[in-house]
């Protein structure tokens, strides 16, 4: 005869907790986490108390719902506030220095910023027009081109273009 299967399901609690386990080390979100806690605390903690198996996989299953709920999001907060908020794109182009390019004509050329990029600009109004070499910082991004001014204390521009 085969013995009772039940007897042995302690050994697949253990084997889904090390797979939630090895999964959470890969996505690093949590949710595993909180699925592998969940299915130890619930799962294996109800099998090691004599629990029915429907019994082991409710409470492994309401354990984690509760985990994935409660925990999750505070250590997800947590996480995100200990991290510096780093701005990329576009939002990383304000307040750059650049260079002039071209001579402005009617508030309009190019600048060549410290990134490297060069950008279609335009001078704030009532600024005037900018010479070759001049410095630049960015004020804003209206799509395809920045809004830049001069720059407040700017050294004086190289003899040749960027």
């Amino acid at each position: 005869m085969l013995p009772d299967l039940t007897q042995y399901l302690w050994i697949l609690w253990l084997a889904l907790v090390f797979v939630f386990v090895i999964i959470e080390l890969l996505t690093l979100e949590f949710t595993f986490l909180m699925l592998a806690a969940g299915t130890l605390i619930g799962g294996l903690g109800a099998n090691l108390l004599g629990g029915p198996w429907w019994l082991q996989i409710g409470l492994a299953a309401a354990i984690s719902a509760l985990l994935l709920f409660t925990i999750r999001p505070l250590l997800l907060r947590a996480l995100k506030r200990s991290s510096p908020v780093t701005l990329t794109n576009v939002d990383a182009i304000v307040g750059m220095p650049g260079r002039a390019v071209v001579v402005f004509v009617d508030g309009a050329g190019e600048v060549k910023l410290d990134n490297g990029e060069t950008w279609s600009a335009r001078v704030r109004p009532g600024l005037g027009d900018l010479a070759v070499g001049a410095a630049v910082t960015v004020v804003a991004v209206r799509g395809a081109s920045v809004d830049v001014e001069p720059a407040a204390s700017a050294p004086p521009p190289p003899g040749k273009d960027s």
